[in-house]
């Protein structure tokens, strides 16, 4: 038996990794690898080193962590960097003023969530956000989801019809309606309210950029 295998035989059954061992006998890895990898201890220790270099690790899983962070922020700016050179075209279209228009009033203003929603108890308000979300955005239908909001008395399959067919949303867009108690006995919205979502961060980041755009129009725009 070659003396620099001996050695390396007792470098990894005390634990070494090939790439210790190689860079203390200039043994090469490949041969290494040759002559343990079938050995029992040896997968033993393999797999130690494995664990101890994998997530659990503490300090691999904060880089790893690091590394995802700034991966997903450069991919949200590239979002913002899209929209901004989309608004130029857009911003004159009346469909695409209205769609932001409405999401700057009605919907859910939270980037982190990764989520556009718009709830409103006006299905003409409903259906115009959904056109634009399918006509400007180029969304499919069928990743548009719809709730409804509804007191306990209210029939879920007949606001279920009034919806859609005021909304041109299908029936199988809809969602579980949520039932809630209402404060008032009779002050209460006759169809309920619907809820329209669909989850996108990259439409969500350039909804947050155009609306922020607009505000920047308006803000230069002398008053007369």
């Amino acid at each position: 038996m070659r003396k620099d295998r001996t050695k390396a035989e007792q470098m990894r059954r005390a634990g070494k990794s090939y790439k210790k061992i190689h860079k203390k006998l200039k043994i090469p890895i490949a041969t290494l690898s040759d002559w343990f990898r079938n050995a029992p201890w040896s997968i033993e220790i393999k797999n130690k080193l494995a664990g101890e270099e994998s997530l659990a690790n503490p300090n691999k899983l904060q880089l790893m962590v690091a590394a995802t962070k700034k991966k997903f922020a450069r991919l949200h700016e590239e979002y913002r960097l899209e929209a901004i050179k989309e608004f130029p075209k857009l911003k004159n279209n009346p469909l695409f003023i209205a769609g932001i228009m409405l999401y700057w009033g009605e919907g859910d203003k939270k980037v982190e969530n990764s989520s556009i929603a718009l709830s409103n108890s006006e299905p003409g308000m409903i259906r115009t956000f959904y056109v634009f979300l399918i006509n400007v955005l180029g969304i499919p239908k069928e990743k548009i989801a719809f709730h409804l909001i509804l007191y306990p008395d209210l029939v879920d399959s007949v606001q279920k019809n009034f919806w859609s067919m005021a909304t041109d949303i299908p029936l199988p867009q809809f969602r579980k309606s949520v039932y809630i108690q209402g404060r008032h006995p009779t002050r209460r919205l006759s169809y309920g309210v619907g809820l329209i979502r669909i989850g996108s961060r990259k439409y969500k980041e350039k909804i947050m950029k155009w609306i922020e755009l607009f505000k920047n129009e308006f803000g230069n725009q002398v008053i007369v």
